[in-house]
């Protein structure tokens, strides 16, 4: 049975054994309890199928700097944070919805020792629902710090509801050992619709490269002293999905590139470790199309570190803030334009080339944008298939953390960096001359690197191209330590001039941008002409040029509305609500917000 036919039964399941609901009527006239339900190892497969929802596909950088602005800026919780307007009083979370999932997969595991079978595979299913655990305690440890730990389903009338919050490194210690029965446990498939040991050892890595970056470069934690540990285990397990998981990275062109985001055929791609699989046959779809032109647009900054196709640098040109959009992707990493919407894009079938907009910044995403027409229906109805875990991401922990270690060697590069740069025909990295000339603009964003600093800049420089929109970016800010870029004002394309301009490079003029009430830039363009292209004003309520009649989209909100500022002694971590603490009198606001305590 697929696990796509259990999604329905097994959410329901989830909502509680108070269910009376017939569906599953093991024996006449019961209810769906866990005395009828937590039987045999079908069950086991049901009801870890309802949980796979607690791992879904990212197909954005949100409130990281890959962005340059969103419509969903003014509320949200980073936004407000780096106004400084987030506070216990007004920050959201901590409720039953967002320790529902936890719930859920204690339920299963408090009751697993009643299931019958073979105890290889309860184990399996065992080591599914502490994969789950490990991964939502690991992202409460990433948000809070110090949390506290619950290995079972607690009553509403438990002491336990009321405990203090647990150390960082005991909740670590905890999940890891979720993370270690897990890649013991669960079986070596091929089917990547499932988790898979392949998918326990990359979130091994994956948290393992995080706590040890993160202990290392926080020096305020003091846990310096265990970071290698986890820098190891990040290698260990990253080589053994090398080594053991039959795993490439597909293909030799951009396109191979493109489709691993916008296709429909990734259930046999063996690049894909974790698949989120959508069709019109299993009624199972997402809301993808939404990344080009609706909330939100991606940032200068982003584009800038994108490498020129002969693998010199872009930033080390004296005119890289002066480069059009009609310039901008010429001689450039071809995984620009699969990321960034080049001038002349087009998403329909006559080739009518999609005019951008400014407002947001005008650099507009097109990575996870359903190409195909026939795959792209509307709300909710994009039928694309979407990679939770694939293996250029391994790749690049193994990379990242040999060279934290201080082990890093050329094979190493040419087995991981230079893997991923050949898809798309970019020349290959070389370590000595990345350690002997550390690119200067990259040196200027990043602090605390004490060694091997050219060839791990140049491993941040492709974690954010290669992984780019993934929902990586804000975590390896946090994990560097280098949360202030947060706080550096975005900037979109770049405009030459005021009046109308070019944006699909076919020599026609398509927008026009002028100053508000001052129609003189464009005098000479015929009334009708004019009235046909969408017309925007700087100073407007939106945006600016960053040299007043020209320069770079700049945002009015970070400049007079709500600056932004990045408090290295409290933005680290979100404080708690106010709400919880009263609840409970033993909980404590995280590192930095403690004048709020009770």
């Amino acid at each position: 049975m697929k696990r796509i036919n259990y999604i329905a039964l097994a959410a329901l399941l989830l909502l509680g054994t108070s269910c009376k609901k017939d569906f599953l009527d093991r024996s006449s006239g019961s209810a769906v309890t866990k005395e009828v339900f937590f039987n045999t190892t079908e069950d086991l497969a049901i009801y870890t199928n309802g949980l796979y929802k607690q791992m879904r596909a990212q197909y954005n950088d949100l409130y990281s700097d890959n962005i340059a602005l969103s419509s969903n800026d003014q509320n949200a919780e980073v936004r407000t944070l780096l106004a400084g307007t987030l506070n216990p009083s007004t920050v959201k979370g901590w409720d039953k919805d967002a320790w529902a999932p936890l719930r859920d997969v204690n339920y299963m595991l408090d009751n697993v020792g009643k299931v019958t079978g073979d105890p290889v595979v309860i184990n399996h299913y065992i080591g599914v629902a502490r994969l789950l655990r490990a991964n939502f305690y690991y992202n409460m440890v990433k948000k809070y710090g110090d949390v506290p730990w619950y290995a079972h389903v607690m009553g509403t009338t438990s002491e336990d509801l009321y405990k203090a919050k647990d150390p960082r490194t005991a909740v670590v210690d905890s999940l890891m050992k979720d993370l270690e029965f897990a890649a013991a446990n669960v079986r070596p498939a091929t089917d990547n619709t499932y988790i898979t040991k392949w998918t326990a050892l990359t979130l091994l890595s994956r948290i393992a490269l995080h706590e040890g970056t993160y202990r290392k470069y926080h020096k305020e934690l003091k846990l310096a002293g265990s970071a290698d540990a986890f820098l190891t285990r990040a290698v260990s397990a990253s080589q053994e999905i090398m080594d053991n998981g039959g795993f490439e990275i597909t293909g030799k062109t951009t396109e191979d590139y493109r489709n691993l985001f916008s296709s429909n055929n990734l259930t046999g791609n063996k690049e894909i470790i974790f698949l989120q699989k959508n069709g019109r046959d299993l009624g199972v779809a997402n809301n993808t199309h939404t990344v080009l032109d609706w909330q939100w647009a991606l940032s200068a900054g982003l584009a800038d570190e994108f490498l020129m196709k002969d693998g010199t640098t872009f930033t080390s040109k004296t005119d890289y803030k002066k480069k059009t959009l009609n310039d901008l992707f010429k001689d450039r990493d071809p995984r620009l334009a699969e990321t960034i919407m080049p001038a002349g894009f087009s998403n329909n079938a006559a080739g009518t080339p999609y005019t951008t907009r400014p407002d947001f910044g005008g650099l507009l995403q097109i990575k996870f944008y359903p190409r195909d027409p026939a795959l792209r229906g509307g709300w909710d109805l994009n039928y694309t298939d979407l990679p939770i875990m694939r293996y250029a991401e391994v790749l690049l922990i193994n990379a990242e953390a040999k060279a934290e270690l201080g082990t890093l060697n050329q094979s190493d590069i040419d087995a991981t960096i230079n893997k991923i740069r050949a898809r798309v025909q970019m020349p290959a990295l070389n370590l000595a001359n990345a350690n002997a000339n550390p690119d200067p603009y990259l040196n200027s964003l990043y602090d605390g690197i004490d060694k091997n600093k050219g060839v791990l800049l140049e491993i941040r420089r492709e974690r954010r191209i290669e992984l780019a929109c993934e929902g990586f970016r804000f975590d390896d800010l946090y994990r560097w330590k280098a949360g202030n870029l947060l706080a550096k004002a975005p900037a979109g394309m770049y405009i030459p001039k005021l009046g109308a301009i070019d944006v699909t490079a076919d020599g026609v003029a398509d927008i026009v941008i002028l100053k508000k009430g001052d129609d003189s830039p464009v005098s000479g363009i015929p009334k009708d002409q004019l009235e046909k292209m969408p017309k925007f004003y700087i100073n407007d309520g939106t945006f600016y040029l960053e040299n007043g009649d020209s320069g770079r989209v700049m945002f009015i909100d970070d400049k007079t509305t709500r600056p932004r500022n990045f408090n290295e002694e409290q933005y680290y971590y979100f404080p708690i609500p106010i709400e919880q603490t009263v609840l409970n009198k033993n909980l404590k606001q995280p590192k930095g917000w403690e004048k709020y305590d009770l």
